[in-house]
């Protein structure tokens, strides 16, 4: 394989891995009852719509259906990626919902 070709693969890869982490994000919260739009417009409100979260968003499936996705899982992988803010959005979900289940 060549440098361009190998170069391009790498790239395919990444990007693959990246709507992977978005797929996780989008049915972590369906799963919690979150709109994930919701969640990542207050991580970058300045974005507006993503056309890779849509598309993910249309591949979830109802939480009844789905695996779970634990916390530590949904924020190894944004973290991974640099999603620190949207990270930060999920930490404060997760403290919303700890807070809902002491009251």
């Amino acid at each position: 394989m060549n440098r361009k070709a190998t170069e391009e693969e790498i790239i395919r890869g990444y990007q693959r891995d990246e709507q992977m982490m978005i797929l996780v994000f989008a049915q972590w919260c369906i799963n919690h009852d979150l709109d994930p739009h919701e969640v990542y417009l207050r991580a970058y409100p300045a974005q507006g719509e993503n056309p890779a979260l849509q598309q993910a968003v249309e591949l979830t499936v109802p939480k009844e259906e789905a695996g779970e996705i634990p916390d530590e899982t949904v924020l190894g992988v944004l973290s991974l990626f640099g999603n620190e803010e949207l990270a930060f959005a999920v930490t404060e979900e997760i403290g919303r919902r700890k807070a809902k289940r002491r009251n």
